[in-house]
């Protein structure tokens, strides 16, 4: 039988969770990648689309994840292994835990990595270095910057530092304290940019691009985007949401709880928004700028703008601020397991796997070199890429564990796992929400998930061309 309690401590409240699950979940993913996708793809036509997905794909599975761990009260290895048992299953479940853990430990030992170019761009920000740079000038300080292996070992060295600190001090004191202190924190900073954006020129344009729906500027491509941003904005997959589910006090309401955090994660990634394109359309640049968006385009609106010294600082500070919430995270599930398992105390386990991560993410700071060794190139959705060290750890984890991940959590949690089981966790008794949660566990959610991994190798390519010219007539395109 599963423990009652976790050995590693416990939320002191549903709030706390909320607010250590919205920091998993927030990060550089809403305020670095879900702007430039949205420009990448037309706007308010997307953001609705990823609204339809973080309901059908996102929360589904958040509610499977957060109940596994809350169920099984240990490492996402030992939880799937005691559940598997639990349920007359084969303990080969563990591996999917395993898949999860390795997948957060890959995650953050680049991770670390790219948030170490926001404290780098928050130290140039408070300098004045973005002051009247022309476009050449902004490019140049971005390439010596990530050539100088030296110069992002450090910064990388000092964010994993910072995460040591935090998980090493346990549930309450470390990892709660932290979020306590940081994601209200990030709230102030975004409605302070926000506020500041209110009162530029493209803050109306802003504001109808991001909600002014226009659909015949959405693709395919745009919506299987969506879908998959869906899936991995809200760190679903990967053992985080699952270990911190195994802390989550058994009154509170496993469904309450993952609207709230999925309400909230999309909050700040539609505040992003309203902080960035402001200022991006006020100073007349482009919105599609893609990943260069924040370390590219917008450093040159903030040399550009009045008072840009201060607002780049408090914008760069809400991106660490971010990626640290999320990295604490992505460091438990293995921490977790080494206690468990290996009979260790925590500060040591978080000694263990942080230096192993951080070592990992050496491989990561000589990948972004210009004589970096290119490990491998093929065709990846269709389009040809030749790929480097960090390349290889983001397709493998962000294109290929999290989906399975996803997708072997929904089975098990709609499969495997009893109905009495699921049904005791999420205290929704036999009525039309829980009916609703099953069917879409159990069906929806993974064949959503499969497409997404599917298109993402170019294998529907050929379905969508055969079924291209009733698409365009129905959509009345020329």
């Amino acid at each position: 039988m599963p423990p009652k309690t976790s050995v590693h401590g416990s939320w002191s409240s549903r709030w706390a969770f909320i607010l250590a699950a919205t920091g998993s979940a927030v990060g550089l993913g809403n305020i670095w990648k879900f702007p430039y996708i949205t420009g990448e793809n037309g706007g308010g036509a997307f953001v609705i689309v990823y609204l339809i997905c973080v309901a059908l794909i996102g929360i589904p599975i958040m509610m499977s994840e957060i109940m596994l761990g809350r169920r099984g009260r240990q490492s996402p290895v030992n939880t799937m292994h005691t559940l598997a048992i639990e349920s007359g299953h084969h303990p080969a479940w563990k591996y999917l835990g395993i898949m999860g853990v390795m997948a957060g430990f890959l995650i953050l030992s680049y991770y670390s990595v790219i948030a170490g170019w926001a404290l780098e761009y928050l130290t140039k920000a408070s300098s004045g270095d973005f002051t009247r740079q022309t476009p050449d000038g902004i490019k140049t300080l971005f390439s010596n910057f990530i050539d100088d292996p030296k110069h992002l070992m450090l910064w990388h060295t000092i964010f994993m530092v910072m995460t040591f600190l935090v998980v090493a001090r346990g549930v309450r004191g470390g990892l709660e304290l932290a979020v306590k202190l940081l994601m209200p924190a990030l709230l102030v900073i975004l409605l302070v940019l926000v506020g500041y954006s209110m009162n530029t020129t493209g803050f109306g344009a802003a504001v109808e691009y991001l909600f002014t729906p226009d659909f015949s500027a959405l693709s395919w491509g745009a919506v299987l985007t969506a879908m998959g941003h869906a899936f991995f904005t809200l760190s679903l997959g990967m053992g985080a949401i699952m270990v911190y589910g195994s802390y989550l006090p058994r009154d509170a309401s496993i469904a309450k709880t993952t609207f709230i955090i999925a309400f909230a994660d999309t909050a700040v990634a539609l505040l992003a928004g309203l902080a960035i394109f402001p200022l991006v359309f006020s100073n007349s640049l482009e919105a599609g700028s893609g990943p260069g968006l924040i370390f590219l385009t917008l450093p040159l609106a903030f040399g550009q703008m009045p008072y840009g010294t201060l607002f780049g600082a408090l914008f760069f500070l809400l991106l660490a601020f971010a990626a640290w919430t999320s990295a604490i995270s992505l460091l438990e599930p293995a921490v977790t397991w080494l206690v468990e398992n290996r009979n260790i105390k925590r500060v040591t386990a978080t000694m263990i796997a942080g230096t192993f991560t951080w070592l990992v993410g050496i491989l990561t700071v000589f990948s972004f070199q210009k004589d970096s060794p290119i490990i491998f190139s093929f065709n990846f959705g269709g389009v040809k890429k030749e790929n480097g060290f960090f390349d290889v750890l983001d397709i493998l984890t962000a294109n290929i564990m999290l989906p399975i991940g996803g997708i072997l959590i929904a089975v098990f949690a709609g499969w495997i796992m009893s109905r009495e089981a699921s049904r005791d966790e999420l205290e929704m008794g036999e009525g039309n929400a829980y009916k609703t949660w099953r069917v879409i566990t159990r069906y929806i959610a993974p064949a959503l998930v499969s497409i997404v991994i599917l298109q993402l190798f170019g294998l529907l390519d050929p379905i969508f061309t055969l079924f291209a010219p009733i698409i365009d007539l129905l959509s009345n395109r020329p």
